[in-house]
């Protein structure tokens, strides 16, 4: 792609989601989203692969009717309180509308069904885009709206997204399918809380962020796609396997790796507003994600030579990806347990 092309679309991106940011007004966020959208579609279907055309098409019209539902319920709402501040939320039906479209929007369930399919025909780098920026600007009009929205809507959205996320990924054979399944997850946990700490929602998108951010990159300079390729992986380059694994561990929520830190806050919270019940089931969820995790990383340390291979080896070409963005989310993605303290100081 041209240069100056690309240079358009990624500063559309971020201006998209800034103005969907800084906006109080529902047709300045919608207009956010909407140029977030544009923005994005060329990227995903710059490589004119049959399946990269299909997931653009695919994600295009899901967006679409996303907008549309947010447009028609800001207006529902509009036409009943003669407002459109985003704050002043007071038809329950249009504030339903709005979640279902923004649970449409960001892949939680019982509306992930696209994320999947579309993650699974891009490259690795829109995808990585697709699995953190493009989650933004939703989830800020969520936390906008989040007092105005039914308590046991939002559970019932965050438990069945991390249900769903990690029942979803333990039957496949996808890299990027199993990372669709694992946003789809970890947005759960970040709904369910959103009610009782919001902190807690920037904290665990923060380290989703970092820890899918390691993981896609990972994947991009090893020009891995699928689970017997990574059997390869330690042959080429031990380190990159062992930081791999760990990342991996850390997305499923182990100690002492930083993924471990959103997850106990999140539970502690939960317990603390007396739902044990809740806590105790997205517990077990984890436990899900967590068996495809190790699925990966047994794939990719014990099915080494000299063993028989999965799969062919693939050219030794030098890579042209920059290792510094891998190197700093890597060390984010699992060095920061022990700084947990601090940060419940600053998100305070």
């Amino acid at each position: 792609m041209n240069p100056y092309v690309l240079m358009i679309l990624l500063s559309s991106l971020g201006l998209g989601t800034t103005l969907t940011f800084a906006s109080s007004h529902w047709l300045l966020a919608w207009m956010g989203l909407e140029i977030n959208t544009l923005a994005i579609v060329p990227l995903m279907a710059q490589h004119h692969h049959p399946r990269a055309v299909e997931a653009t098409t695919k994600y295009f019209l899901t967006q679409a009717t996303a907008a549309a539902m947010i447009m028609f319920a800001s207006t529902t709402n509009a036409w009943i309180s003669g407002e459109w501040d985003m704050t002043n939320m007071s038809s329950p039906i249009a504030t339903t509308m709005l979640i279902a479209a923004l649970a449409l929007k960001i892949g939680l369930a019982p509306m992930h069904y696209w994320m999947p399919e579309v993650l699974q025909g891009l490259d690795l780098l829109t995808g990585l885009i697709l699995s953190t920026w493009q989650k933004l600007a939703p989830l800020a009009i969520i936390i906008q709206i989040a007092p105005a929205i039914d308590p046991l809507l939002l559970m019932a959205l965050g438990l069945t997204s991390t249900l769903v996320g990690g029942w979803g990924g333990l039957n496949q054979t996808q890299l990027r399918k199993i990372l669709a399944y694992s946003s789809i997850a970890h947005m759960g946990w970040m709904i369910i809380i959103l009610q009782y700490a919001p902190q807690l929602t920037l904290l665990a998108l923060g380290t989703y962020i970092f820890m899918t951010s390691a993981a896609f990159l990972t994947l991009k300079l090893s020009s891995t796609t699928k689970i017997n390729t990574l059997a390869m992986t330690w042959s080429n380059s031990p380190m990159l396997a062992t930081t791999t694994t760990l990342v991996l561990l850390s997305l499923g929520g182990l100690p002492p790796l930083t993924g471990f830190m959103p997850k106990w806050l999140i539970l502690q919270e939960l317990t603390k507003q007396d739902l044990p019940l809740t806590a105790t089931a997205m517990a077990l969820a984890a436990l899900l994600s967590l068996y495809f995790y190790l699925r990966l990383c047994y794939a990719m340390t014990l099915t080494i030579s000299p063993n028989t291979p999965n799969s062919t080896a693939p050219w030794r070409t030098q890579t042209t990806q920059a290792s510094l963005p891998l190197s700093i989310s890597t060390t984010i993605a699992l060095g920061l347990l022990p700084m947990t303290p601090a940060i419940l100081m600053l998100t305070n």
